[in-house]
């Protein structure tokens, strides 16, 4: 199943639509927030954005790999990786359940025949 996708050009128009700015103006608002959350990251820095989520690294262990083309054995080095965990609220927003409604329930399945 394909899911529409918001692509930065997306937010563009949106900060676009709100703030009646230039789009130049605009295009730096979302460049310099995107600038700044890879900056802290870089310098291994928490970003905490209240009632939305956080942005950290992790640290993920090397290992032994293998090479899906000739099944030979690779060392894959050890790396920090961006890790993002939304917030409760947001969480709940997507799930239906902060405006007051219950989250929807999941489709019933069809019984074996």
């Amino acid at each position: 199943m394909n899911l529409p996708t918001m692509t930065k050009a997306d937010l563009v128009e949106e900060v676009i639509r709100a703030t009646e700015l230039p789009r130049k103006e605009s295009e730096t608002i979302v460049e310099t927030i995107f600038e700044s959350i890879i900056q802290t990251l870089k310098e291994d820095k928490k970003i905490e954005i209240r009632g939305f989520g956080s942005f950290r690294t992790r640290q993920r262990r090397g290992r032994i790999g293998r090479n899906p083309k000739t099944g030979e054995k690779v060392e894959v080095p050890a790396k920090r990786i961006p890790f993002f965990k939304p917030s409760k609220e947001l969480k709940e927003f997507v799930n239906g359940e902060s405006s007051g409604q219950p989250a929807p329930a999941p489709a019933p399945t069809p019984a074996p025949r």
